[in-house]
């Protein structure tokens, strides 16, 4: 294990998990949460932009990844108890 967190990500494996994050907000039904869960995966890869040291960019791949699992997690716990009316948000106008 100590090898996986010592081994630097490429560009590659981080944009995929950065759409995986994005992907996962999706999932969401509410609003809010959805836009949340965005908002804040745009922000965490925007403040880690400037990473230049090799284990800070693996301890944040490391944690982005931790971050995805418990999207995930939270993206079926929430399905099984979601709002059934829709935000203002999503109204459509008429």
């Amino acid at each position: 294990m100590a090898s996986a967190a010592a081994k630097t990500p490429t560009r590659l494996e981080v944009l995929s998990l950065f759409r995986s994050l994005l992907r996962t907000a999706h999932e969401f039904s509410d609003y809010n949460v959805r836009e949340y869960t965005k908002r804040r995966t745009v922000d965490g890869f925007q403040s880690n932009r400037s990473l230049s040291d090799q284990q800070s960019i693996s301890a944040a791949y490391a944690n982005g990844k931790e971050q995805l699992a418990i999207v995930k997690r939270q993206a079926v716990i929430y399905s099984l108890y979601a709002p059934k009316v829709k935000s203002i948000m999503e109204l459509k106008s008429v």
